[in-house]
């Protein structure tokens, strides 16, 4: 297969939706020469802000001189952004021969009555494979859904596992109440372990600490082990204080902007640091302050212009809707919110509603270009509670393009929701800035 044949092969395998479980992906990465038996993991989860954590921790273990792969998902762009070494994406022909040798394998295993295994699960053996042939010295691995029963859990063992938060998201998969998401969330943690979590909720703090007695793991808990202070917030990015578990660092900087990137840094910093005191990892004070600095994470409270302000953020839960008010009061002066708005609908998009529709002058719904788009009109019901103008615009470039025209230059246009809705924008408006027309 050439790239274009291998995306077209990973887009039939959605067929097979979410199936979580693991004996797929055990069965897949044995028929595979089990790679992940061949390197050394970081293991990130929970409900927000996983990404930003994983992302800064592969800078800074890369500033440290390490050969790091970094897994995530799901893309903006490009599938191999999912899959990176040392922040550089797969290149499409050894993602295209990598799906090439795994289609028999595949085949394969279904023959011998195995279920077909998911699209994710196909991308996290490919990812293990890759990793593995390429030798590095470490693999930072993002959670894709929960934990206990996601495919990245084929790993037996990580240096590090962490725990960003956990919060309310993906109910119908991992449960109905937060001590419920937090057990299945928790399952990362592995006999013996090291855990690193910014999770605050008592009853999540208590899954993971009954977890890590059950499995004589070590926990440290960001704002208990290990606490930080803020110095400042802005759209230049932040800058922190932090007390960490071998030692003081101040004046530590960020360049993702967001009160809430202080913690996910300082939850980073905490994993590298329990890496060096467990593992003995070779990462120095000034590895952690330039791989925090280098550190980006496109897609998420990202500005894309200014005059008229135009930002994106992938704030697709509640706990990420509330995050992302917070920072446009915090970070933005502006005459009007005009909110470009497009959600799944297996999110709980009433609740999100709640959190952003009240500040917004203006809100267009819009479709994210995904099956699980459903009834995304509805979305624009739940607004009209609150007495915004609303319109419906079922293209994304046309939302946008509508956006654009009613903005004044002191008005803030924030797009946001479903992340293959805010990738499919960005894009939009990185093609619009480049021809030089996104002021009109």
């Amino acid at each position: 297969m050439d790239y274009k044949e291998a995306l077209e092969f990973l887009r039939r395998l959605t067929k097979f939706g979410f199936n979580l479980g693991l004996e797929r992906i055990r069965e897949l990465t044995r028929r595979c020469g089990v790679p992940q038996e061949r390197l050394r993991f970081i293991h990130i989860g929970g409900t927000n802000g996983k990404g930003s954590v994983a992302a800064m921790v592969a800078s800074i273990l890369k500033e440290a001189g390490y050969r790091v792969g970094l897994f995530t998902s799901p893309h903006l762009h490009s599938y191999t952004e999912r899959m990176r070494i040392n922040g550089v994406p797969i290149p499409e022909e050894r993602l295209a021969a990598l799906l090439t040798w795994f289609k028999p394998v595949l085949e394969a295993m279904v023959a011998a009555g195995y279920e077909h295994p998911t699209e994710f699960e196909v991308s996290t053996a490919v990812a293990l494979k890759y990793f593995a042939e390429e030798g590095v010295d470490l693999a930072v691995l993002e959670v894709g859904l929960g934990g206990a029963i996601d495919s990245t859990n084929v790993i037996s063992s990580a240096l590090v596992s962490c725990i960003t938060n956990v919060g309310m998201d993906h109910m119908e998969y991992l449960g109905n109440n937060i001590a419920e998401i937090a057990r299945v969330k928790a399952g990362i943690i592995k006999d013996g372990g090291v855990v690193v979590t910014a999770a605050r909720r008592p009853a999540v703090l208590e899954e993971i600490s009954r977890t890590c007695r059950e499995k004589g793991a070590t926990l440290y808990r960001v704002g208990r082990d290990v606490t930080w202070q803020e110095r400042r917030v802005s759209l230049a990015g932040g800058e922190f204080d932090l007390q960490g578990l071998l030692g003081t660092y101040e004046g530590l900087k960020i360049s993702l902007l967001g009160r809430h990137q202080l913690e996910n840094a300082a939850t980073a910093v905490t994993v590298v640091e329990a890496a060096v005191r467990h593992h003995g990892l070779g990462v120095t004070e000034e590895h952690i302050r330039h791989g925090l600095v280098q550190a980006s994470w496109p897609g998420r409270l990202e500005i894309m212009h200014r005059e008229p302000m135009v930002v994106i953020d992938g704030a697709h839960n509640v706990d990420g809707a509330r995050t992302l008010r917070r920072a446009l009061e915090e970070l933005f002066s502006y005459r009007r919110l005009i909110l470009v708005l497009g959600m799944l609908a297996d999110k709980e998009r009433e609740k999100v509603v709640a959190e952003l529709a009240p500040k917004s002058a203006v809100v267009i719904v819009t479709r994210p270009n995904n099956p699980r788009a459903g009834n995304w009109q509805s979305l624009a019901g739940f607004v009209r509670r609150y007495g915004e103008q609303v319109e419906v615009i079922e293209e994304i470039p046309e939302a946008l393009d509508r956006a654009l025209n009613i903005a004044g230059p002191s008005d803030l246009i924030c797009v946001t929701g479903s992340l293959y809705m805010v990738a499919d924008a960005r894009e939009w408006l990185k093609k619009l800035k480049k021809e030089d027309s996104i002021c009109r």
